[in-house]
């Protein structure tokens, strides 16, 4: 049975016609342009990766600072105790803390969009990987979620940095931004992570690692972007 979309999702559809794939000004501008919801979407760029998310030499993940942010208010843990539970606080977490957090976690928080943990934290937080790692939110050194100087960490994930990981179907996806962000701000951000998943391929990838690049803000279709967007720098 065929999913019926609203009135004013058919319409943003006959915008963006079918077929056509844009240059990312063009994704964006025509984005801007589109019947929104009542609330202010977020935008959001999809990538369809060309490894085989079963194998782990081709797992695909990694963290990309933006440069204008993502316009959302991110509510970050912090798993430290003593003087880096302190500067957590100082940073700005909204919550830190060591065996209390943990248990907190374990009793159904997860009231949180990112984690951060020192290094001798992780054989406790460990024990709530199975909370944490279906919702992308363990922490990982490869992401810059487990370090020493948890203050940088805190300032740098509120700032806008934001972490992606293959799924098991391909793909990697992240916000960008909200619609209601200017043009350029929009096109510096998508920039910044386009580039940041190239520079992720993993060594073992063979043939077209970029496969696809799609840009959508919520609740309104997806618009395919120009392969010239992506494919002179994924084989760069």
């Amino acid at each position: 049975m065929s999913k019926k979309h609203s009135k004013r999702y058919n319409k943003a559809a006959e915008i963006v016609g079918s077929g056509k794939s844009f240059s990312l000004v063009e994704a964006i501008s025509t984005v801007k342009k589109l019947p929104a919801p009542k609330f202010v979407p977020t935008v959001t760029l999809s990538f369809r990766l060309g490894v085989d998310p079963r194998k782990s030499d081709q797992m695909v993940r990694g963290s990309v600072s933006l440069p204008h942010g993502t316009g959302k208010n991110v509510r970050v843990v912090v798993f430290a105790q003593g003087a880096a539970a302190e500067a957590a606080v100082a940073a700005g977490a909204e919550h830190v803390g060591y065996e209390d957090l943990i248990k907190k976690v374990q009793e159904g928080f997860v009231d949180f969009d990112s984690a951060i943990a020192t290094p001798d934290a992780m054989a406790e937080v460990r024990k709530i990987a199975r909370v944490l790692g279906p919702r992308g939110l363990m922490p990982n050194p490869k992401t810059g979620t487990v370090t020493d100087d948890v203050a940088k960490a805190v300032k740098e994930v509120k700032a806008g940095r934001i972490d992606y990981k293959l799924d098991k179907n391909g793909n990697i996806s992240g916000a960008i931004g909200k619609a209601d962000f200017d043009e350029k701000q929009l096109e510096d951000n998508a920039r910044a992570f386009v580039e940041s998943v190239v520079r992720a391929k993993p060594a073992s990838a063979k043939g077209n690692y970029v496969q696809a690049v799609t840009l959508a803000a919520s609740m309104l279709p997806g618009l395919p972007l120009e392969a010239a967007t992506y494919a002179t720098k994924a084989s760069a």
